[in-house]
């Protein structure tokens, strides 16, 4: 036993390393958000001065964290829904041009995605969508869908065909089949796909900067980039610590939540490689 641990010990000083590597900002971040600093609210000591800066900042911090919210809940089952059925009929229906239509899903991985805000601006606007929070959510989950296509086509094929089968012959129709046998098999993969959209829709800030023009629809990232000027061009940067750490907060709650299902999603997939 003391030999096997021994023989692991390096292995649990590199993963210690890179556990303080990434936890130091993080850390750092949360104490200078409470820590004194000059031309911010919290001048001296210790407090939450810095957090009631940015909870009175123009529309207030509660419709931030609601726009969001909303921004992000509707990616994530926009999302999942289509790249649930697509993946699905990629990994068990045969059909003409199904591996190049795959290829062309995956290609949009290729594509910069600045380079396309411009035009999708264009395209909500003849669509009556622009400067909403309904338009940003379409434009952030077609920039998850080619991920969360492969990842559920993978998943759907890591599942054995013979339980499918087994609930058609016991009369379940295609749907039926789907939702009582297939999604509790591939939940790992919906739940890693969920969160990656969470993670994209909830951090991002260039698509909110070209689609949002209007400050009180604005999602927290964008909030908290624009809270950081002061008069003179001074950045508060005790206003922007405590930004970042409300904006941290649920990233780290979910991915802690949901770490098992999250690795258990990209396992089936590396298996059934």
């Amino acid at each position: 036993m003391l030999i096997r641990t021994l023989g692991r010990t390096p292995y649990f000083v590199v993963a210690g390393g890179l556990a303080v590597i990434f936890l130091f900002p993080l850390l750092w971040n949360a104490w200078a958000s409470v820590s004194g600093q000059p031309g911010t609210a919290q001048e001296t000591g210790y407090g939450f001065g810095n957090y009631r800066t940015l909870l009175d900042y123009d529309a207030g911090l509660w419709r931030y964290l609601l726009n969001s919210t909303v921004v992000s809940a509707l990616t994530v089952v926009l999302t999942l829904g289509v790249s649930l059925l697509g993946g699905y009929a990629f990994a068990r229906f045969d059909f003409p041009g199904k591996n190049l239509l795959f290829l062309l899903t995956l290609a949009i991985l290729m594509v910069p995605y600045a380079t396309l805000l411009i035009p999708l601006y264009v395209l909500l606007g003849r669509l009556h969508l622009q400067n909403s929070l309904i338009g940003l959510s379409l434009v952030l989950a077609m920039f998850q869908l080619p991920f969360a296509t492969f990842m559920m086509r993978i998943s759907f094929e890591a599942v054995p065909r013979e339980l499918e089968e087994s609930a058609l012959v016991d009369g379940c129709g295609t749907a039926g089949a789907l939702r009582r046998v297939l999604l509790p098999a591939v939940r790992p993969g919906l739940i890693t796909v969920g969160l990656f959209a969470f993670l994209a829709a909830w951090n991002d800030f260039i698509a909110p900067l070209i689609l949002i023009s209007d400050s009180e629809k604005a999602p927290l990232p964008l909030a908290v980039a624009n809270l950081r000027q002061q008069s003179m061009g001074a950045v508060d940067y005790g206003a922007t610590e405590a930004g970042v750490v409300v904006l941290a907060a649920p990233c780290l709650l979910l991915f802690l939540l949901l770490q098992r299902h999250y690795i258990r999603g990209f396992m089936s997939g590396a298996l059934k490689g």
